[in-house]
This record gives structure tokens, sequence and C-alpha cells, in this order.
């Protein structure tokens, strides 16, 4: 996902947060997430603790894995998710 992307559905987000306060919460914290693995990258180097070096490649996927879980919920018609168009 590019960063365009990411901030489409992070506004997308908090436009409809009173209809939809939960998915405003799972998204912050994928962002979290997303933003702990990106920065861990950088401690892991450094303290040359490789064994977190993939903890921070799955956060930094969390957001792809995320958005394409969904889409295949909604496709598929098990989970409707309002905020793809905003994709």
């Amino acid at each position: 996902m590019t960063l365009k992307q990411l901030s489409q559905v992070k506004r997308w987000m908090v436009m409809h947060s009173g209809r939809h306060p939960v998915e405003l919460a799972v998204w912050n914290l994928v962002l979290t997430i997303w933003m702990l693995g990106f920065m861990g990258v950088p401690g892991v180097l450094l303290t040359q603790a490789w064994i977190a070096l993939p903890l921070c490649l799955l956060a930094w996927l969390l957001p792809m894995v995320y958005t394409g879980g969904r889409r295949r919920l909604h496709d598929a018609g098990r989970l409707r998710c309002d905020w793809l168009t905003a994709l």
C-alpha cells in the first residue's frame, strides 16, 4: 500500500467514526503496529537482535495483509467493508 492509500483509508475511518467506531480502533491498531515495525528495524540493526527482524517485517506488511483479508471477506459476502471504496 502507498502512503496515499493509507491516508485515504484513515480519512474515511475518521469521517465515519460515529457509525464505525470499532473499525477506526482496529485501523489505528494496524497503523500503530505498522509504525512500530517500521521504526523497529534501526533498533534491531543497532542492537543486533536478529530474532526481531522477521517480526518487524511482518508488522511492516500488516496493512497490506489486513486490507487484502478484508477485501477477500467482502468479496465472499462474509463481511461488509464500506471503506474499500477509499482505496
